[in-house]
């Protein structure tokens, strides 16, 4: 039997009167049709359409779960080590070792990741890095010898470059639409600096308030979750590049493509900036009687460009990336200035903070900007070599800066230490003004 249906009853017409010499027009149709109507010609925002891509947000939400414990290992190992036997430098040594295993084995990885696939490749080599934390785990619980801890923090070598495998998606689904993928770009960028601003505020909660191995516990557990939540979602993946090394295609390796040695020379200088100002700001605020507050203040500047990195992405550049380069970094040379300034001039960690919740929105744009010349000077097929290169630069960076950001705090002074992040930013700048090869892909 046909059932009746119902027709929406038309809007009402809006009501025309007349009070004195005032002509009155109400509309008393639906509020939410008005504002139907007010929106239908409105475009979606850069985000949004982002995220409307269908298996976006599930690849998404996979991602950032497996890449929050990246914020979290080294901290965790540190507190769990120094916890348990007493020895900030054992802790260091362990998660240096830890480091420059990542440097040798993920470039590899990566390349695997490329010519096999995210999924076939990158859920075992997680699976190793889990185990590799467990095993470390362990062996600080129940008092392994010292050199155990380093064998099982190497093994934690294998963790993918999350970040990288969803670059790639991202530049899969966007190919050829090179505004979608500078707000994608953008997107990652703010999503590394908000897990690495929330990770090691995590980790050092876990282990404080329930037991010192709870920080590398739980990120070992949201590493597998995530990733198995990630490599699930088959319809973003990219396509492996297999087919084409069996036809034996030859490519340039990503190291030697023209215009990649600079780019990642630039990494090497930027993670320089990253890793001084971290050990130059713990020492400062120790020096002054306040280290608590030290992680609160670096969170500032991971805060600053973490809203940068998403302004920059609803931005529509018009100057090609390869031009944008050298004031993205002179502008972050000029703003580490400030805290140098701050440090040395007041001593306030007020001010302080605020110096570098300013200089921090400059490294956002600086590595959007680094991080999109890598992936298109990286050949076909190999982009998650690439970027894992990139990223490798920003660790060798990183514990480079460390080095020498530790050794001016202690004998110079603290505040003479932020020269060091200055003068990282400075030959950065220097190799961005430097002619580099160009592409027509840079624009």
């Amino acid at each position: 039997m046909p059932q009746p249906t119902f027709a929406r009853p038309p809007a009402p017409a809006p009501l025309l009167t007349v009070t004195a010499d005032t002509l009155v027009a109400a509309d008393f149709g639906p509020r939410d049709s008005a504002r139907a109507r007010a929106g239908a010609g409105r475009p979606p925002g850069p985000y949004r359409r982002l995220l409307a891509v269908p298996g976006a947000r599930a690849f998404t939400a996979g991602n950032l779960t497996a890449r929050l414990p990246m914020g979290m290992f080294s901290v965790s190992a540190v507190v769990m080590i120094a916890g348990t036997r007493d020895s900030y430098a054992l802790a260091g040594a362990v998660t240096a070792t830890g480091l420059a295993a990542t440097a040798l084995v993920a470039p590899w990885t990566a390349r695997l990741i490329d010519r096999h696939g995210q999924a076939r490749v990158a859920l075992p080599a997680t699976l190793i890095a889990v185990l590799g934390s467990l095993a470390l785990l362990l062996c600080v619980r129940h008092g392994a010898p010292d050199w155990t801890l380093f064998a099982a923090y190497a093994a934690t070598a294998t963790t993918p470059n999350t970040g990288g495998m969803s670059r790639a998606r991202w530049a899969h689904l966007f190919k050829g639409d090179a505004a979608a993928l500078h707000t994608a770009n953008s997107f990652e960028q703010a999503a590394d600096e908000l897990c690495f601003m929330l990770g090691p505020v995590l980790a050092v909660a876990l282990c404080g308030a329930l037991f010192p191995e709870a920080g590398t516990l739980v990120g070992a557990l949201l590493l597998l979750a995530g990733m198995l939540l990630f490599t699930a979602q088959r319809a973003t993946e990219p396509p492996p590049a297999r087919a084409r090394h069996a036809a034996g295609t030859r490519q340039v390796p990503p190291l030697r493509a023209p215009g990649m040695p600079p780019l990642l020379a630039v990494c090497l200088a930027t993670g320089g900036v990253f890793g001084s100002m971290e050990v130059v700001t713990l020492a400062f605020a120790d020096a002054h009687g306040h280290g608590g507050a030290a992680g609160v203040i670096l969170a500032l500047q991971a805060a600053g460009s973490c809203a940068a990195g998403l302004l920059y992405g609803a931005m529509r550049p018009v100057r090609p990336a390869r031009a944008r380069l050298p004031w993205c970094v002179a502008a972050m040379t000029a703003l580490l200035v400030l805290p140098a300034l701050a440090a040395a001039g007041t001593g306030s960690l007020t001010l302080l903070g605020a110096t570098l919740l300013l200089a921090g929105m400059a490294t956002a744009p600086t590595m959007v900007t680094t991080m999109t010349l890598v992936q298109r000077r990286t050949p076909e097929g190999r982009l998650n070599e690439g970027m894992t290169l990139a990223v490798t630069g920003l660790l060798g960076g990183i514990a480079c800066g460390s080095a020498a950001g530790g050794w001016a705090a202690e004998h110079l002074s603290a505040a003479a230490g932020y020269g060091v992040p200055v003068a990282a930013a400075a030959m950065a700048l220097v190799i961005t003004l430097l002619p580099l090869p160009g592409s027509r892909a840079d624009h």
